[in-house]
Parts: C-alpha cells; structure tokens; sequence
C-alpha cells in the first residue's frame, strides 16, 4: 500500500498520489509488492534495494548512504497481545527531494492521515527523520511502563494463587523484554552513528541539520538512553521474579511432599502395632476383654507421638 502526503507552510495538508508527486512529499509504504517498490524507486530517484531493506523481519538497525540517498533502518515497538510485545524494523529514506518511509505493516510510529501531521513538516526530512526516531523512542517507552504494570498485576496475582497461566504471561512479558533490548540496543547504535554522520560536512548535502534539529536529536538520544536503562531494569526484575517464583514452587512442591510423608509414618504405625499382635502366638491381653482397646491405646499414643516428634521438626 502507498500513501503520499504533505505539508505546507500553510498548515495545510495534502494527499498526493505518485503521478501528482511534490518536492518535499512524504511516500509511505506499508508491506509494498514488487511493482510498488519499482515505481516509487523511480518517481523518488532512490535504490531499490532501500526500499526492500525494512521488509525483512529479522533485518538489523543500520544506517546507509548510496547515491546522494541515507536509509536508515530502526526497530519499532508493537503490540500482538495484552501480554505479547515485539519490534519490527522500519526503513526511512532521505532523498534530495522526498522522504520514504517502509515498513511490512502499520505501526503506531508513523502518523495515519494528513490530519495527524500537524507536529511535523514533510519538507524538512531531517527534522522528520529526527521526529520518528522520537516517536518510537516514545513508544518504548510507553510499552514498557504496560509490561511493568501487567507484571505487577501477575505478581500480585500470583501471591494469591500459584496457576499456570500468569507464569505464561510472565515468560510472555520476558520474551517481550528481550525483544525490546535487542531492538533498543541497534537503534542506540544507529542514533551514535547518526550524530557522528551530522557532523560529517561531506553528508551535509543529504543530512541539513538546523540548530532546532540538534536539539532534537540530543533529545531523541536522551531518550533511547532512558529506554535502554529501563529495558533493562525491567528485565532483571522480571528474571528475578520468575527465578523467585520458580523457587517457591519447589519449596511448596517439598512442603507437599514432607507433608505426605509424614501422615504415611503416623498412618503406618497403627498397622506395625496391630500386625505384631495379629501373630498365631500367645500375646500380652490377648484374653483380656478390653484387648482391643488397650492395643487400640497403644497405637494411638505410638501415632500420637510421632505427630508430636514430626511437628516439633516442622514436618507437619
């Protein structure tokens, strides 16, 4: 799918399609074929081959400069479920007229409609390359206050009952935290890189940086700094709740146990008492006609002891 838009000094904004194309035109396109990639390679002048970068799941951060165009390719936070995060890459091209952004479907990063772009200003594309990784700076952010908070929930819930299910939304919000990390890790990369490449006189031609865009751009690493140190905070909180989790199911699972044990010895000494005078021989009141219920005293006092012994031991 492609989607062109524009702003204007104006603050009006425009939809456009590739045969009414504007210098300073944002093109976006959203899991595009082969013919879409073709043809907006040619009316926006840049390689083919940046276009096809961001439709690889598994493709890294990286930042590219071919034929007077930069790509840079980061990861973007999503969401697949309440409990279910992940990253997907998103390549964004600077030409010397246009701006491209790719992705292999919608996401949160990009604003949708031309009334969504009143913050931004399609002819300034390093100002709108700057705003982007802002953007998805933000969303990391954001996705990872919900994963704290659905943590704390599971937590809380956990405490109370120990089920299958929260520990699967657990290891579902780890998962998401590792993905997270990986993708916050190469998009800090890209951003060092991308400092370092404005101040490069030679790429000033494709790269123009405004003094407000410096700003910008310090914010937009303050902010994947701020992100990176979080992931990572949460990822040791949650490990450690699982490992602590996984520790009190074990412990329970031996208090069960010991339990079990212990009500098997008192159970079994009532038999070994009966047993010895069950034998064919003569035995102490075996004529006696309260018998029964002196062997029945004895095997209580012998069950009632060993009760006794197992409790102070904290068997029971």
């Amino acid at each position: 799918m492609i989607s062109i838009l524009k702003t204007f000094p104006d603050k009006k904004n425009a939809s456009l399609t590739l045969e009414s194309l504007e210098p300073g035109s944002w093109i976006n396109l959203t899991a595009p074929s082969k013919e879409e990639m073709d043809t907006v390679s040619r009316a926006a002048k840049c390689p083919a081959d940046f276009l096809a970068a961001a439709l690889d799941p598994e493709e890294a951060s990286r930042i590219e400069a071919d034929d007077g165009c930069l790509l840079v390719v980061i990861n973007v936070p999503k969401v697949e479920g309440n409990f279910r995060f992940d990253a997907i890459p998103m390549g964004v091209i600077i030409t010397t007229e246009h701006i491209v952004t790719v992705a292999l479907e919608q996401n949160d990063v990009l604003p949708s409609s031309p009334q969504s772009l009143a913050a931004v200003s399609t002819f300034k594309r390093t100002r709108f390359l700057f705003q982007v990784l802002f953007r998805a700076a933000t969303l990391f952010l954001k996705y990872l206050v919900q994963i704290d908070r659905r943590s704390n929930a599971i937590e809380a819930n956990l405490r109370k009952s120990m089920r299958n299910e929260e520990l699967f939304q657990l290891l579902d919000l780890e998962k998401s935290l590792t993905y997270f990390t990986s993708a916050l890790r190469s998009n800090r990369s890209v951003v060092d890189k991308l400092i370092r490449l404005c101040a490069n006189a030679q790429m000033h031609e494709i790269v123009k940086v405004r003094e407000e865009d410096e700003e910008l751009l310090e914010d937009v690493k303050i902010e994947y700094d701020q992100a990176y140190e979080m992931v990572q905070m949460y990822s040791n909180i949650l490990s450690g709740m699982m490992d602590a989790f996984a520790s009190i199911i074990s412990n329970n699972l031996n208090m069960v146990m010991k339990f079990l044990a212990s009500i098997t010895i008192i159970l079994a000494i009532p038999t070994v008492v009966a047993s010895f005078w069950g034998m064919n021989v003569h035995v102490p009141l075996g004529g006696h006609p309260l018998g029964f219920w002196g062997v029945l005293a004895i095997s209580a006092l012998f069950a009632g002891g060993s009760a006794f012994l197992l409790w102070k031991k904290h068997m029971l």
